[in-house]
């Protein structure tokens, strides 16, 4: 979606048709994402797709179509031109902050209990990268998007899951030693295949890798696979989540992640560091990405504020289709 593409043709039309002309493309890309997110959503509520296929389906993007997309896009392309500091830091700064925004507004307007503050914290700061991330800078910037989006994903679950589970255990009065709780970030860390595929596909990128046909076309076909199906499977997961008491935490936990993360690195990356929109941007909108299904596992193996966790999940990806909207136009 080029600028020119966004603003519209000059000439004849009329002032109203230009301005609405921005809009229409903003929902020409937003449209098929939560189009198969509402699909997924729907065939598992009315029992047209069993709910037990949908955490089979979610594993099989995270575990073998993901890892597989993210080696074959990051060994084919220029990794190390794309890891941009300027980029990179605003959107991890922006993240850390958010953190502890989170973090502080749960214990003084919600007086949460230390642990929960920081599962409020987690959920306002952890994005989807991958399920709806990659789906949706796919969609609105092409291909040309893939090596700084997949930079900072490659960095995401080391830095943002070692931070929350460290200040998860300095925090919470049953905690256990805190090298234990580094040694269990680092495992978690190390045994996730997206990991394995990040770091195959720079060591492929380093050496120059050129795959035979066959191998080629195996992981384009399972590069396809990841859109409709990581999609398909967010969307029937929704229905495990439910509205409870706690949804104000989540709403502002939501808010924290869709509108201040983005904005905390808008402001960096384009105001203070002047990188270029072209560029900026994907990290920007990378940035207003809902929190994802990472922040309900972190928050169920802590045993604390579950609930808000799911509320977050609900509510943000909901709202995310307003808001990516938005960030769509003013990153236009």
């Amino acid at each position: 979606m080029t600028r020119s593409e966004l603003e519209g043709t000059a000439g004849d039309h009329s002032l109203p048709a230009q301005a609405s002309r921005p809009m229409l493309d903003i929902l020409a890309v937003i449209a098929p994402i939560f189009a198969l997110m509402a699909f997924g959503f729907g065939a598992v509520r009315l029992r047209l797709f069993p709910a037990d296929g949908i955490k089979a389906l979610i594993a099989f993007v995270n575990n073998f179509a993901t890892p597989c997309l993210l080696f074959y896009s990051i060994s084919t392309s220029d990794f190390r031109a794309a890891f941009n500091l300027a980029i990179i830091g605003p959107f991890y700064l922006g993240a850390i902050v958010c953190f502890v925004i989170g973090i502080v507004i749960s214990r003084r307007a919600f007086a949460a209990k230390p642990g929960e503050s920081v599962s409020v914290g987690f959920a306002g700061t952890f994005s989807n990268s991958v399920l709806v991330g990659l789906p949706l800078m796919t969609r609105a910037y092409g291909e040309a998007a893939m090596p700084v989006t997949l930079s900072i994903i490659g960095l995401h679950g080391a830095i943002l899951l070692s931070l929350g589970m460290v200040t998860m255990e300095l925090t919470r009065r049953d905690g256990q030693p805190l090298t234990k709780a580094l040694i269990v970030a680092v495992r978690r860390v190390t045994s996730n295949p997206l990991i394995w595929g990040i770091a195959a596909g720079i060591g492929g990128s380093v050496i120059n890798l050129q795959l035979i046909e066959p191998a080629e076309a195996f992981f384009q076909m399972m590069s396809q696979a990841v859109v409709p199906a990581a999609l398909f499977g967010i969307g029937g997961a929704l229905n495990e989540f439910k509205l409870s008491e706690s949804w104000q935490q989540a709403l502002v936990a939501a808010l924290i992640k869709l509108v201040l993360h983005p904005l905390i690195a808008y402001v960096l990356m384009i105001w203070v560091l002047h990188v270029p929109m072209e560029i900026a941007r994907y990290g920007v909108l990378l940035a207003a990405m809902p929190a994802g299904v990472n922040i309900y596992v972190f928050a169920t193996y802590y045993d604390r504020g579950t609930s808000v966790a799911a509320n977050a999940i609900l509510i943000g990806t909901i709202l995310s289709a307003l808001t990516i909207s938005a960030w769509l136009f003013v990153l236009q």
